[in-house]
């Protein structure tokens, strides 16, 4: 314990008191007689805890306050008082946390002083929770020096500062989220609730609820009312993850939540008004699902105010040093390791690859590299086996003559479905997401190209 107090008392036995009284316990104390000089420590130093008398010769402890919290908001103020609640109303009112009321135990006192220290650190580790969250999701953190990457970031800073609906498209485990997310954190609502709801998670029954929310006994389960996802995130930003696997009818409403901005919970017949920027993203191909009549027409466009591509990892292999790097950073921090980098021959096998899973699946490589290194560089042989192979075995290279092209496609599309469903250690799910396939079109495919997935998962 060396949290530091600052004590304001202009009587001398009541400083003497307090002060002995709390380095007993192991505070750091610090004493002053005037609120003039209390406001001058402020600024000089941060105390986990101000207690300040009210009646003070010059400038009152009131009066004080707001002057200690210009230059410290998140001070932490106990005001004590012999004067009666009059005095502490007012300076609760000018930001104190909380009052004693003179003579005062010093047992009571130090409960009080407990769950306002408690309420400091509350307050710093929120700050560094934020920090984090900033640092997390900036744009030095969408790591990328290609080409392609410089698109992307040049329209994340035209679109940041508006409040236009935003639709990201590219393929799973390029990055939407982290892209919604630095969106949101740049934004003019970085201070209020961003919510997400991966559209695709959660079971067709239920995604209404969980998008609008429900009144109590309106379906079987609804045990009370729960507010949903759009009023959850009330002033903030809504992202909505895979919103091209939604069904029609749940499409319907949400344009006219796009539209309205107002909706009912489910059962419920008070509409709600909201104040939510939205921003959507998809793995498939909204111009064509809208031609085939599997999405709105309406809501499509609705939701392509302003359109951001992320680009699969193979259309940008430049950036593949930049991110193993950077994983690798992350790996050493997590798990305590010292590993320095890769080796040349294990860069030429990670450019060499096609990366159906993209930047996940690259991350998610690196950690596992890390693990099995006992090196301080990253070999070849700690790479999973399906891509170790790709050095020996270059895929779809394809042959000098074709004498069949049926043949030689069904080759290829058999190595890509093989390489995938490695990548997501044989579940067959992952890999279809990873393919912008149904579940169901892959488990044919597997049948007709006689695909062990069995062998892969063991193997």
């Amino acid at each position: 314990m060396n949290e530091k107090v600052l004590i304001v008392d202009d009587d001398e036995s009541m400083r003497f008191f307090l002060n002995e009284a709390l380095t007993k316990r192991g505070y750091q104390v610090h004493a002053v007689s005037e609120a003039e000089s209390a406001v001058d420590a402020v600024k000089q130093k941060t105390f986990d805890l101000i207690m300040m008398d009210v009646q003070l010769p010059g400038m009152s402890g009131v009066e004080a306050i707001p002057l200690i919290k210009e230059h410290d908001p998140e001070a932490v103020i106990i005001v004590m008082t012999a004067y009666g609640s009059k005095h502490a109303l007012d300076a609760m009112r000018a930001g104190a946390y909380d009052f004693f009321t003179k003579p005062f135990k010093i047992d009571e006192m130090s409960i009080v002083i407990g769950r306002a220290l408690e309420k400091r650190q509350f307050q710093r580790d929120i700050k560094k929770l934020e920090q984090k969250i900033r640092r997390q999701y900036s744009f030095e953190n969408i790591i990328g020096s290609s080409s392609a990457m410089q698109q992307v970031y040049e329209l994340i800073q035209k679109v940041v500062q508006t409040d236009v609906t935003v639709l990201i498209c590219g393929d799973s485990g390029t990055g939407k989220e982290l892209i919604a997310q630095a969106i949101h954190y740049h934004s003019a609502r970085a201070e209020k609730p961003f919510v997400k709801l991966n559209c695709v998670a959660i079971p067709e029954g239920l995604l209404e609820s969980e998008l609008f929310g429900h009144e109590k006994g309106s379906f079987t389960g609804a045990v009370g009312r729960k507010s949903g996802k759009f009023e959850l995130a009330n002033t903030g930003t809504i992202f909505l993850d895979e919103i091209g696997d939604m069904t029609l009818s749940t499409q319907a409403k949400i344009l006219r939540v796009l539209q309205e901005r107002e909706f009912e919970r489910v059962g419920g017949t008070e509409t709600i008004s909201i104040d939510v920027r939205v921003i959507a993203a998809t793995n498939k191909d909204l111009a064509k699902a809208v031609q085939e009549q599997g999405f709105r027409e309406d809501l499509y466009f609705r939701l392509n105010v302003f359109s951001i591509v992320v680009p699969p990892l193979r259309d940008r292999k430049e950036d593949i040093p930049l991110l193993v790097d950077y994983f690798l950073q992350q790996a050493n921090e997590d798990m305590h390791r010292s590993v320095s980098g890769v080796s040349r021959d294990t860069m030429e096998v990670l450019h060499m690859y096609h990366w159906p899973g993209n930047v996940r699946e690259l991350e998610n490589c690196v950690r596992r590299a890390v693990v099995m290194s006992d090196e301080e560089i990253i070999t070849p042989n700690c790479l999973p086996a399906y891509i170790q192979s790709i050095a020996e075995n270059p895929k779809y290279t394809l042959p000098e003559t074709i004498e069949s092209l049926d043949n030689t496609i069904a080759d290829v599309e058999k190595q890509i479905i093989v390489d995938t469903l490695h990548s997501t250690g044989g579940v067959q799910s992952k890999a279809a997401k990873l393919l912008g396939i149904s579940e169901r079109s892959l488990w044919h495919r597997v049948k007709k190209l006689d695909i062990n997935v069995s062998r892969i998962k063991t193997g």
